[in-house]
């Protein structure tokens, strides 16, 4: 199972910054790994464990700004088509994106 984070939270002001700054620590702390600007990915044992890492996120929310989560499974996971660019990348496999991460 995956945890997926996406965030878009405002830093037009010293105090809206140190809130994104605390919410990326934070997720970091609980072992999620930036998979692109914005979006935080971990991966979980079960979906109980993952259950316990949703419930982390949703306590260090910020005041503002917009934050979703998705959880997919490893199959869900290893169906993501990569490019870069224009070109189609062939991407790891499940386990060795989970040793990416």
């Amino acid at each position: 199972m995956w945890v997926m984070t996406f965030f878009d939270l405002p830093t037009n002001s010293q105090r809206a910054r140190k809130a994104y700054q605390i919410f990326r620590k934070r997720l970091l702390q609980d072992g999620f790994s930036m998979l692109q600007y914005s979006v935080y990915i971990r991966h979980c044992a079960s979906r109980e464990n993952a259950e316990v890492h949703i419930r982390r996120v949703k306590r260090a929310l910020p005041n503002r700004g917009n934050v979703s989560i998705l959880m997919v499974t490893d199959k869900q996971f290893s169906q993501i088509i990569h490019f870069q660019g224009r070109t189609e990348v062939e991407g790891p496999s499940v386990s060795q994106q989970m040793e990416m991460f």
